[in-house]
């Protein structure tokens, strides 16, 4: 069993449409009105968010690339926090790792010197403050897992054709049992 840490979720998805096409339909989607999502599409990369006053701390947003493929267009998309968020976390763990490594050339050197090494008592202090970091970058993604979903729906509603959405907005309207 194989435990896989994904720090931040990544999918691929192939639609039937160029690339032209498929950019096009998300421009469309976010100048609707009443959108509920935020963006700017440029050449091929576009940023699906929330706006200001409806984002929390944790709100994720949808970085897209679009790619020509075969048989139409591979959209690669990359959700992750806003970049300011992001680059805090990234700080802290380089701030650990420097700490860790200066400890550990510090602490091993005395111990090689037959020197006693208090300092490396930092080193399991630093991997419960990086385990910390981690857990709470988990948490926030679970706090903004339901707007992941929202911008996922984005990008799907965005993608369909006429034909599909008057079909999907019957099989919505359609009680099930």
């Amino acid at each position: 069993m194989s435990v896989v840490i994904e720090i931040r979720p990544r999918f691929q998805r192939q639609v039937n449409l160029s690339p032209s096409e498929t950019l096009q339909r998300l421009r469309a989607a976010l100048r609707r009105p009443g959108s509920e999502i935020i963006g700017m599409a440029v050449e091929h990369h576009v940023v699906l968010k929330f706006p200001m006053e409806k984002q929390h701390y944790w709100s994720p947003q949808l970085a897209l690339e679009v790619e020509e493929a075969e048989g139409g267009a591979l959209i690669r998309g990359l959700f992750g926090p806003r970049p300011s968020v992001w680059l805090m976390f990234m700080f802290m763990y380089s701030i650990l790792g420097v700490i860790c490594l200066f400890v550990s050339i510090t602490g091993f050197s005395q111990l090689s010197l037959g020197i006693a090494a208090p300092i490396l008592w930092v080193l399991p202090a630093a991997a419960g403050l990086a385990l910390f970091l981690y857990f709470s970058a988990k948490t926030g993604e679970r706090l903004g897992q339901d707007e992941m979903h929202r911008l996922h729906n984005f990008l799907d509603q965005a993608l369909l054709t006429p034909a599909e959405a008057i079909i999907q907005s019957e099989d919505e309207a359609t009680p099930h049992e």
